[in-house]
């Protein structure tokens, strides 16, 4: 019993212990709401923004309250009676007037308590419009000129004027009110000859204003060149294949761009004049038609005029045949390199800086006499035809006659200041590359496959070559190459100043190709750096010495001029490197005092034994060698010539150009 009244009595107090507990927790109020504000933003003037605050109410969400400064807000989206935590968004519309705004919000809980916090708006105003010109372009005397301007106007169009520095300029169309883009279109009448500028100036609808001009060339004559769409569909495997292009013919006496965009047809001989430049895109194509000797189809530059021919390493410029059906956006051929060439003439630049031959200035091989645009020579070193880099050159070489021939890329008279770097010329029916005096010099240049010399230059080319690379055409192909150099001497007097042409850095692959180098008719050259490979066994490198007429149509071994030069250093060999082994693979060149041939012969000129046998059997090998594959310092460097058709066959894989 004494046990049964104390549970009892435990159970009593027990029990009020619990109801004091719950007497206390009623009276205790829940924690206050905490309301966060997002960081401060920006809101451009009359835009509107949504402005998010976090917020925690034990006591259970009962409302909320927003005020702004700056502009307008309301709550649209809100919290549901009694939730605990949520988010509330308030949609801020500025006002008109750029500065600082905020928004605050009050959040009330169940038990009448509350928080808040204010979220910082930078109130500004719309982007500036902004006016983009369209391009240059020209006109006639008496033409019009529409010319239409992109503008983007964020805070609404409002307005636009126009001015010309001559003539009438007119808005013709323009966009809506409070517009945020659109074209104005404005038209020019009046003008004279010359340039002449067209300036737009637009506002928006916060004053905001900016301007852009456009320029007019008004032209005083009718263009000598006609560009005739010549868009064509052929069967390619099977398929109708779009080719996309124009075909351009006469004389280019404005400038003018050739687009990359479709193929550009020469339609015979195509003269870029004189004071004009011509401009190609990068990854243009450019196909010579057909036609044969004197009507075959080139591109000329004449004296004064430039071209402007500059691709890049992933859009070179291609210079090709219509035979060839390579397409707008390509850039490997379709034909043979086996068995086509010579389809039409080439690239001739012509300059006016000095040459060495019978006059000052000269007609230019393979260019009739009567195509006054061909001369070619004069007194500025320094003269600039333009730039000619990334660029591919194929299956050229039209013949006029014998001894008159289209090379691939031909220079005449070119000045140091143009610029001839990157380039390759494939499968020329005759050189790839041949120079007629000049002082230009030429960089990173490939000549693949050439019927006959690979590097020709002629009468006092006084220029540089680095980096180059010659591949003669293999066996069992359709033609031989001649020489990798064929290097001439000036054909008039140089007033015993010579005119040194100089070679520095390459690779000469010689495949069927008949000699390393020939040097003729007083040579004046340093060639330094540059390795043989791959050459038929037997071959050399000549010091010709032409002379007396032997009486039976040929000439006597007499003329001394290219061993006295070779003698006297104005001929020059050093660093350069010879494999021994030859095209078949058999070690022959085993001997480095036969690869200088000094053609002289010693008993029709007296006292020049010694010397013919100096040259070749102790000067020429004192600065030039022997080597293997394994053993070579010397070569072109390809690293920067993976752009090329030439390294897209595959022609720089093997050990030699490494």
């Amino acid at each position: 019993m004494k046990n049964s009244v104390k549970r009892l009595i435990n159970l009593f107090v027990a029990a009020a212990l619990i109801l004091v507990v719950a007497a206390c927790s009623e009276d205790d109020p829940a924690p206050a709401p905490s309301v966060s504000a997002p960081a401060s933003a920006n809101v451009g003037v009359g835009a509107t923004a949504t402005v998010s605050f976090t917020v925690t109410i034990p006591g259970g969400f009962a409302s909320s309250a927003v005020t702004a400064t700056g502009g307008t807000a309301t709550i649209s989206t809100d919290l549901t009676a009694g939730d605990a935590e949520g988010t509330i968004a308030v949609s801020f519309v500025a006002g008109s007037t750029a500065g600082a705004g905020s928004v605050t919000l009050t959040v009330t809980d169940a038990e009448g308590q509350s928080d808040d916090a204010t979220a910082v708006l930078d109130i500004q105003n719309s982007d500036a419009p902004s006016v983009t010109a369209p391009a240059a372009q020209e006109i006639q005397v008496g033409a019009t000129a529409t010319m239409t301007f992109t503008v983007s106007t964020p805070g609404g169009y409002a307005s636009a004027a126009v001015t010309a520095n001559e003539g009438t300029a007119t808005i013709t169309s323009e966009p809506a009110a409070d517009a945020t883009s659109g074209d104005v279109v404005v038209e020019l009448t009046g003008a004279a000859i010359g340039p002449k500028s067209v300036t737009l100036t637009v506002t928006d609808g916060e004053g905001q204003t900016d301007d852009a001009t456009a320029v007019v060339t008004v032209l005083d004559a009718t263009a000598t060149f006609t560009v005739t769409e010549a868009t064509e569909i052929k069967e390619i495997g099977g398929a109708d294949v779009e080719f996309k292009q124009n075909m351009i013919a006469g004389i280019i006496n404005k400038d003018f761009t050739m687009t990359a965009d479709k193929a550009w047809i020469l339609n015979g001989r195509v003269i870029v004049g004189n004071n004009a430049t011509l401009t190609i895109e990068p990854g243009t194509i450019v196909k010579g038609t057909d036609g044969t000797g004197a009507a075959a189809s080139v591109l000329l530059v004449a004296r004064g005029g430039k071209i402007m021919a500059d691709g890049t390493e992933s859009d070179p410029i291609v210079f090709t045949t219509i035979y060839d059906n390579i397409n707008v956006g390509e850039f490997n051929s379709t034909l043979d390199l086996s068995t086509d060439l010579g389809y039409w003439g080439g690239v001739l630049i012509l300059g006016k800086a000095p040459i060495v031959a019978s006059a000052a200035e000269k007609q230019i091989e393979g260019i009739p006499s009567s195509v006054t645009e061909g001369l070619y020579g004069g007194t500025v070193a320094d003269d600039n035809s333009g730039s000619l880099t990334y660029v591919s050159i194929r299956f050229t070489g039209q013949e006029l006659g014998p001894g008159n021939e289209l090379q691939g890329l031909t220079l005449g008279g070119v000045g140091s200041e143009t610029t001839i770097s990157n380039v390759e010329s494939i499968n020329s029916a005759d050189d790839g590359v041949e120079i007629f005096g000049g002082t230009v010099n030429i960089s990173n240049f490939i000549v693949l496959n050439p019927d006959d010399d690979g590097f020709d230059t002629d009468q006092g080319w006084s220029g540089t070559a680095t980096n180059i690379v010659y591949i003669g055409q293999e066996a069992g192909a359709g033609w031989d190459s001649d020489h990798a150099f064929e290097l001439d001497g000036p054909e008039g007097t140089d007033a015993g100043d010579p005119e040194i042409g100089k070679f520095k850095g390459g690779t000469a692959w010689g495949r069927n190709a008949s000699d390393f180098a020939d040097l003729r008719d007083g040579a004046q050259y340093d060639m330094q750096d540059i390795y043989f490979f791959g050459f038929k066994a037997g071959l050399d490198l000549e010091l010709d010495a032409d002379g007396s007429d032997d009486g039976a149509g040929g000439s006597l071994s007499d003329d001394p001029t290219n061993s006295d030069n070779y003698a006297n250093d104005i001929i020059s060999f050093s660093g350069n490197e010879f494999n021994q082994v030859d095209v078949s693979g058999a070690t022959t060149f085993t001997d480095i005092n036969k690869i200088l041939n000094d053609k002289l012969d010693g008993s029709l000129v007296t006292a020049k034994a010694s010397q013919i046998t100096n040259n070749e059997t102790v000067k020429f090998p004192a600065s030039n060698s022997l080597v293997t594959t394994a053993t070579k310092t010397k070569g072109a460097d390809i690293s920067g010539l993976g752009w090329s058709y030439t390294s897209a066959l595959g022609l720089f894989a093997g050990a030699d150009f490494q």
